[in-house]
């Protein structure tokens, strides 16, 4: 069967990129970047695709508008069928969102609805949680809001601060985005207004991951 495309927008290190580029390595996984797009020009994520001999683009234009165009030409030009924003650090022209709804998701180093927007590792140390994590999440027009594919938990440890609680979820991050893309690439995932139904069959090594579909 043919893999589905992907198209990764990045802002700046590319580590989530990085670990989508190392799952679509095996031939056996659903999915394969067509392309990445930056909104920075000095993004070193950009010499993660250039070493994978990945299609990337810089799209740096301040205006949102202009950018919704000029990405959104470049994305259906590569074929791309789902887009994964991966560290991108700038909001959506609403029309480019509305454009790709349903078929655009994003990671976000919380267990959404806590702590949306920056700093969301100061936000949940200051709230004294004991967990924290990582969502993958649909996107929609407001921030870090959309249905949610697929969460992993981390406990927060006594001494953490922001650096260490930030590697620790990103450990996670690295896991669960390359799952959740599989999700979308296999036809597993169901939205019904603000839920995502996941089919049986979820790799178990998450530590929290819709639990009451596992098989």
């Amino acid at each position: 069967m043919p893999r589905l495309k992907l198209g990764v927008l990045i802002s700046g290190r590319g580590s989530n990129l990085q670990a989508l580029i190392d799952a679509a390595a095996d031939p056996a996984y659903p999915a394969e970047i067509a392309t990445v797009i930056s909104n920075r020009a000095n993004a070193p994520g950009l010499a993660r695709a250039a070493t994978r001999g990945i299609q990337a683009h810089v799209i740096a234009d301040p205006d949102r508008a202009v950018f919704a165009v000029a990405a959104d030409r470049v994305l259906r030009g590569a074929g791309v069928e789902l887009i994964a924003l991966a560290g991108f650090m700038r909001i959506l022209d609403a029309s480019f969102v509305v454009a790709w709804t349903d078929r655009m998701i994003n990671i976000h180093p919380s267990l959404l609805p806590a702590f949306p927007g920056l700093h969301p590792q100061r936000q949940a140390l200051a709230a004294g949680v004991k967990f924290s994590g990582c969502t993958v999440h649909f996107v929609r027009d407001a921030v870090d809001t959309g249905p949610i594919i697929a969460q992993a938990v981390v406990p927060v440890l006594d001494g953490d601060d922001e650096d260490t609680l930030a590697a620790r979820i990103l450990a996670a991050e690295h896991r669960l985005y390359p799952l959740a893309v599989r999700l979308f690439a296999e036809g597993r995932l169901t939205i019904a207004g603000n839920r995502v139904a996941v089919a049986a069959g979820i790799a178990p090594d998450i530590t929290a991951l819709n639990p009451s579909d596992r098989t």
